[in-house]
Protein backbone atom coordinates (compact mmCIF):
# COMPACT_ATOMS: atom_id res chain seq x y z
CA UNK A 1 0.00 0.00 0.00
CA UNK A 2 0.79 3.85 -0.37
CA UNK A 3 2.31 4.98 3.06
CA UNK A 4 0.96 8.72 2.35
CA UNK A 5 1.43 10.55 5.36
CA UNK A 6 -1.29 12.41 7.15
CA UNK A 7 -1.35 16.16 6.23
CA UNK A 8 -1.17 16.69 10.58
CA UNK A 9 2.33 15.60 10.19
CA UNK A 10 3.54 17.02 6.90
CA UNK A 11 2.57 20.42 8.60
CA UNK A 12 4.20 19.87 11.83
CA UNK A 13 7.64 18.47 10.69
CA UNK A 14 7.05 21.37 8.00
CA UNK A 15 7.67 23.69 11.06
CA UNK A 16 10.41 21.74 12.71
CA UNK A 17 12.32 20.11 10.06
CA UNK A 18 16.08 21.79 9.51
CA UNK A 19 17.02 22.46 6.13
CA UNK A 20 17.82 20.22 3.79
CA UNK A 21 15.73 16.86 6.13
CA UNK A 22 14.84 14.56 3.95
CA UNK A 23 12.76 12.17 6.53
CA UNK A 24 9.63 12.51 4.68
CA UNK A 25 10.70 11.91 0.90
CA UNK A 26 12.40 8.87 2.45
CA UNK A 27 9.17 7.56 4.36
CA UNK A 28 7.31 5.67 2.33
CA UNK A 29 10.54 3.41 1.51
CA UNK A 30 11.40 2.91 5.15
CA UNK A 31 7.45 2.08 5.91
CA UNK A 32 7.90 -0.84 3.05
CA UNK A 33 11.23 -1.81 4.19
CA UNK A 34 9.91 -2.10 8.10
CA UNK A 35 6.95 -3.96 7.10
CA UNK A 36 8.59 -6.62 5.13
CA UNK A 37 10.82 -7.34 7.22
CA UNK A 38 8.65 -7.65 10.06
CA UNK A 39 6.39 -10.00 7.87
CA UNK A 40 3.42 -7.35 8.62
CA UNK A 41 -0.17 -7.04 7.26
CA UNK A 42 -0.79 -3.20 6.88
CA UNK A 43 -4.51 -2.37 7.90
CA UNK A 44 -4.26 1.52 7.44
CA UNK A 45 -2.14 4.61 8.40
CA UNK A 46 -3.67 6.07 11.70
CA UNK A 47 -5.77 9.62 10.72
CA UNK A 48 -5.01 12.20 11.94
CA UNK A 49 -2.16 10.43 13.52
CA UNK A 50 0.71 12.60 15.65
CA UNK A 51 2.73 15.61 14.76
CA UNK A 52 6.48 13.60 14.70
CA UNK A 53 5.90 9.99 13.08
CA UNK A 54 3.78 7.57 11.32
CA UNK A 55 1.42 5.81 12.93
CA UNK A 56 0.10 2.94 10.83
CA UNK A 57 -2.19 -0.02 12.41
CA UNK A 58 -0.91 -3.72 11.58
CA UNK A 59 -0.95 -7.48 12.23
CA UNK A 60 1.78 -9.55 12.68
CA UNK A 61 2.57 -12.83 10.94
CA UNK A 62 0.60 -14.93 13.85
CA UNK A 63 -2.31 -12.50 12.99
CA UNK A 64 -1.99 -9.94 16.10
CA UNK A 65 -3.04 -6.45 16.34
CA UNK A 66 0.06 -3.83 16.68
CA UNK A 67 1.00 -0.66 15.88
CA UNK A 68 4.09 -0.05 13.50
CA UNK A 69 5.53 3.88 14.37
CA UNK A 70 8.20 5.36 12.38
CA UNK A 71 10.04 8.58 13.79
CA UNK A 72 12.85 10.61 12.28
CA UNK A 73 15.69 11.23 14.46
CA UNK A 74 15.41 14.19 16.05
CA UNK A 75 12.21 12.99 17.80
CA UNK A 76 14.21 10.96 19.54
CA UNK A 77 12.65 7.31 18.61
CA UNK A 78 15.40 5.53 20.12
CA UNK A 79 15.01 7.64 23.67
CA UNK A 80 11.52 7.02 23.87
CA UNK A 81 12.22 3.02 22.98
CA UNK A 82 14.68 2.57 26.15
CA UNK A 83 11.78 3.95 28.19
CA UNK A 84 9.44 1.86 26.81
CA UNK A 85 11.33 -1.40 27.59
CA UNK A 86 12.38 0.60 31.09
CA UNK A 87 8.87 0.24 32.21
CA UNK A 88 8.16 -3.02 30.74
CA UNK A 89 4.24 -2.55 30.37
CA UNK A 90 3.61 -0.65 33.59
CA UNK A 91 1.69 2.57 32.23
CA UNK A 92 2.77 2.74 29.40
CA UNK A 93 2.11 0.76 25.77
CA UNK A 94 4.90 -2.11 25.31
CA UNK A 95 7.23 -2.77 22.86
CA UNK A 96 6.23 -5.87 20.57
CA UNK A 97 10.07 -6.14 19.06
CA UNK A 98 12.34 -5.34 22.16
CA UNK A 99 15.24 -6.59 20.21
CA UNK A 100 13.80 -6.65 16.87
CA UNK A 101 14.19 -5.58 13.69
CA UNK A 102 15.21 -2.49 15.02
CA UNK A 103 17.80 -3.88 17.73
CA UNK A 104 20.80 -1.98 18.45
CA UNK A 105 22.76 -2.87 16.07
CA UNK A 106 21.07 -2.43 13.14
CA UNK A 107 19.78 0.94 14.48
CA UNK A 108 23.26 2.12 14.52
CA UNK A 109 23.91 0.92 11.21
CA UNK A 110 20.34 2.89 10.50
CA UNK A 111 18.62 -0.19 8.81
CA UNK A 112 16.05 1.01 10.96
CA UNK A 113 16.51 3.52 12.84
CA UNK A 114 13.07 5.39 14.46
CA UNK A 115 11.25 1.91 13.97
CA UNK A 116 8.79 0.68 16.64
CA UNK A 117 6.31 -1.87 16.86
CA UNK A 118 4.45 -1.59 19.87
CA UNK A 119 1.29 -3.11 21.13
CA UNK A 120 -2.06 -2.20 19.66
CA UNK A 121 -4.21 0.10 21.96
CA UNK A 122 -7.59 1.61 21.11
CA UNK A 123 -5.99 5.03 19.15
CA UNK A 124 -9.86 6.50 18.87
CA UNK A 125 -10.14 6.52 22.26
CA UNK A 126 -7.97 8.55 24.89
CA UNK A 127 -8.48 9.83 28.35
CA UNK A 128 -9.84 13.34 26.81
CA UNK A 129 -13.02 11.54 25.18
CA UNK A 130 -13.63 11.33 29.30
CA UNK A 131 -15.90 14.38 31.17
CA UNK A 132 -13.11 16.73 31.99
CA UNK A 133 -12.78 15.76 36.06
CA UNK A 134 -12.71 11.89 35.36
CA UNK A 135 -10.06 12.42 32.36
CA UNK A 136 -7.95 14.12 34.93
CA UNK A 137 -8.16 11.64 37.47
CA UNK A 138 -7.40 8.92 35.01
CA UNK A 139 -4.24 10.70 33.16
CA UNK A 140 -3.07 11.74 36.88
CA UNK A 141 -3.19 7.82 37.71
CA UNK A 142 -1.63 6.76 34.88
CA UNK A 143 1.20 9.22 35.24
CA UNK A 144 1.78 7.99 38.38
CA UNK A 145 2.72 4.76 37.67
CA UNK A 146 5.40 6.04 34.81
CA UNK A 147 7.38 7.90 37.51
CA UNK A 148 10.16 5.14 38.68
CA UNK A 149 13.81 5.09 38.73
CA UNK A 150 15.92 5.71 35.74
CA UNK A 151 18.03 3.16 34.84
CA UNK A 152 21.28 3.47 36.42
CA UNK A 153 23.06 4.54 32.83
CA UNK A 154 20.61 6.04 31.20
CA UNK A 155 20.71 7.27 27.57
CA UNK A 156 17.94 10.63 28.69
CA UNK A 157 17.99 14.47 28.94
CA UNK A 158 17.72 15.60 32.36
CA UNK A 159 14.68 18.30 32.98
CA UNK A 160 17.88 20.89 33.45
CA UNK A 161 19.35 19.95 29.59
CA UNK A 162 16.27 19.88 27.76
CA UNK A 163 14.73 23.03 29.09
CA UNK A 164 18.31 25.25 28.67
CA UNK A 165 17.92 24.50 24.96
CA UNK A 166 14.48 25.95 25.49
CA UNK A 167 15.63 28.50 27.49
CA UNK A 168 17.92 29.85 24.68
CA UNK A 169 15.16 29.32 22.08
CA UNK A 170 12.74 31.93 24.85
CA UNK A 171 15.48 33.82 25.02
CA UNK A 172 15.77 34.60 21.15
CA UNK A 173 12.16 35.12 21.07
CA UNK A 174 11.59 37.97 23.74
CA UNK A 175 14.81 39.67 21.76
CA UNK A 176 12.43 39.98 18.93
CA UNK A 177 9.22 40.72 20.38
CA UNK A 178 9.38 42.71 23.17
CA UNK A 179 5.72 41.76 24.20
CA UNK A 180 6.42 38.85 25.55
CA UNK A 181 9.53 39.80 27.63
CA UNK A 182 8.33 39.94 31.09
CA UNK A 183 6.35 36.56 30.88
CA UNK A 184 9.95 35.09 29.19
CA UNK A 185 11.81 36.60 32.14
CA UNK A 186 9.29 35.48 34.96
CA UNK A 187 9.75 32.36 33.15
CA UNK A 188 13.69 31.73 33.23
CA UNK A 189 13.72 33.22 36.89
CA UNK A 190 11.60 30.17 37.92
CA UNK A 191 13.57 27.80 35.98
CA UNK A 192 16.55 28.63 37.90
CA UNK A 193 14.63 28.32 41.11
CA UNK A 194 13.47 25.17 40.37
CA UNK A 195 16.71 23.94 38.93
CA UNK A 196 18.76 24.96 41.97
CA UNK A 197 17.13 22.56 44.17
CA UNK A 198 15.34 19.11 42.55
CA UNK A 199 13.53 16.74 45.19
CA UNK A 200 13.90 13.66 43.20
CA UNK A 201 15.23 12.27 39.42
CA UNK A 202 12.61 10.21 38.06
CA UNK A 203 12.09 8.75 34.78
CA UNK A 204 9.38 11.37 33.15
CA UNK A 205 7.22 10.79 30.39
CA UNK A 206 8.06 14.30 28.53
CA UNK A 207 5.47 15.30 26.73
CA UNK A 208 2.46 13.97 28.51
CA UNK A 209 -1.21 15.15 27.78
CA UNK A 210 -5.05 13.73 28.04
CA UNK A 211 -4.80 12.64 24.13
CA UNK A 212 -1.51 10.60 25.05
CA UNK A 213 -3.62 7.95 27.36
CA UNK A 214 -5.24 5.74 25.40
CA UNK A 215 -7.73 2.74 26.35
CA UNK A 216 -6.31 -0.26 26.48
CA UNK A 217 -7.36 -4.47 26.77
CA UNK A 218 -4.22 -4.87 29.32
CA UNK A 219 -5.07 -2.40 31.58
CA UNK A 220 -7.80 0.23 31.03
CA UNK A 221 -5.69 3.07 30.57
CA UNK A 222 -1.89 3.15 28.86
CA UNK A 223 0.10 6.22 28.30
CA UNK A 224 1.48 6.32 24.41
CA UNK A 225 4.26 8.62 22.38
CA UNK A 226 6.82 9.46 25.06
CA UNK A 227 9.66 12.11 25.01
CA UNK A 228 11.52 10.53 28.14
CA UNK A 229 13.51 13.24 30.26
CA UNK A 230 15.16 12.52 33.72
CA UNK A 231 14.23 15.20 36.47
CA UNK A 232 11.16 16.01 38.73
CA UNK A 233 7.49 14.86 38.82
CA UNK A 234 6.26 18.42 38.76
CA UNK A 235 7.62 18.76 35.79
CA UNK A 236 5.93 16.31 34.03
CA UNK A 237 2.50 16.98 35.64
CA UNK A 238 3.08 20.96 34.40
CA UNK A 239 1.76 19.71 31.28
CA UNK A 240 -1.39 18.10 31.70
CA UNK A 241 -2.15 21.52 33.82
CA UNK A 242 -3.04 23.14 30.88
CA UNK A 243 -4.89 20.32 29.04
CA UNK A 244 -7.57 21.89 26.94
CA UNK A 245 -6.14 25.12 27.69
CA UNK A 246 -9.51 26.36 24.86
CA UNK A 247 -11.85 25.42 27.26
CA UNK A 248 -10.10 27.06 30.27
CA UNK A 249 -9.53 30.08 28.25
CA UNK A 250 -13.13 30.57 26.89
CA UNK A 251 -14.55 30.44 30.56
CA UNK A 252 -14.78 33.43 32.56
CA UNK A 253 -13.70 31.31 35.58
CA UNK A 254 -10.72 29.83 33.86
CA UNK A 255 -8.06 31.78 35.83
CA UNK A 256 -9.51 29.98 39.42
CA UNK A 257 -10.35 26.86 37.35
CA UNK A 258 -6.64 26.75 36.69
CA UNK A 259 -5.38 27.57 40.45
CA UNK A 260 -8.10 24.91 41.55
CA UNK A 261 -6.62 22.23 38.90
CA UNK A 262 -3.03 23.23 40.40
CA UNK A 263 -3.89 22.68 43.82
CA UNK A 264 -6.23 19.64 43.16
CA UNK A 265 -3.72 17.58 40.89
CA UNK A 266 -0.66 18.32 43.14
CA UNK A 267 -2.17 16.90 46.48
CA UNK A 268 -3.02 13.83 44.77
CA UNK A 269 0.20 12.99 43.25
CA UNK A 270 1.90 14.26 46.27
CA UNK A 271 3.79 17.45 44.21
CA UNK A 272 4.91 20.23 45.87
CA UNK A 273 2.05 22.71 44.92
CA UNK A 274 4.29 25.41 43.86
CA UNK A 275 6.89 24.09 42.09
CA UNK A 276 4.03 22.39 39.58
CA UNK A 277 2.67 26.17 39.26
CA UNK A 278 6.68 27.45 38.47
CA UNK A 279 7.17 24.69 35.84
CA UNK A 280 3.48 25.45 34.45
CA UNK A 281 4.42 28.31 33.81
CA UNK A 282 7.62 28.09 32.24
CA UNK A 283 6.15 24.81 29.89
CA UNK A 284 3.23 27.41 28.87
CA UNK A 285 5.75 30.01 28.15
CA UNK A 286 7.91 27.85 26.08
CA UNK A 287 5.12 26.35 24.19
CA UNK A 288 3.95 30.07 23.44
CA UNK A 289 6.73 31.00 22.00
CA UNK A 290 7.91 28.48 20.18
CA UNK A 291 4.04 28.36 18.36
CA UNK A 292 4.57 32.32 17.50
CA UNK A 293 7.87 31.16 16.19
CA UNK A 294 6.51 29.01 14.10
CA UNK A 295 3.59 31.33 12.89
CA UNK A 296 0.47 29.54 14.79
CA UNK A 297 -0.38 32.61 16.70
CA UNK A 298 -3.70 31.46 18.04
CA UNK A 299 -1.85 28.65 19.65
CA UNK A 300 0.75 31.52 20.44
CA UNK A 301 -2.24 33.70 22.21
CA UNK A 302 -3.89 30.91 24.32
CA UNK A 303 -0.77 29.62 25.65
CA UNK A 304 0.68 33.32 26.92
CA UNK A 305 -2.76 34.10 28.09
CA UNK A 306 -2.87 31.09 30.00
CA UNK A 307 0.72 31.57 31.56
CA UNK A 308 -0.40 34.95 32.61
CA UNK A 309 -2.57 33.87 35.02
CA UNK A 310 0.46 32.21 36.95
Amino acid sequence: MAFEPPRRLVRALGETAPDGDGWLAKLPEVAERAVARRELAVERVQVPGGRSSLVVLVRTAEGAPAVLKLAPRRARPESERAALAHWGGRGAVQLRDVAGGSGAAEGAAGVDEGVLLLERLHPDVSVRSLPEAKALLEAAGTLRRLWVEPPASHPFETVAERTGRQAEAMRAGAAADAEIAPLVDAALAVRAELLAEPPERRLLHGTFRQSKVLAGDRMPWLAVGPDPVVGESAFDLARLVRDRVEDLIAQPSGASTTRRRIKRLAESLEVDQERLRGWTLFRAVESGVRARRVGREQDAELLLEFAGWL
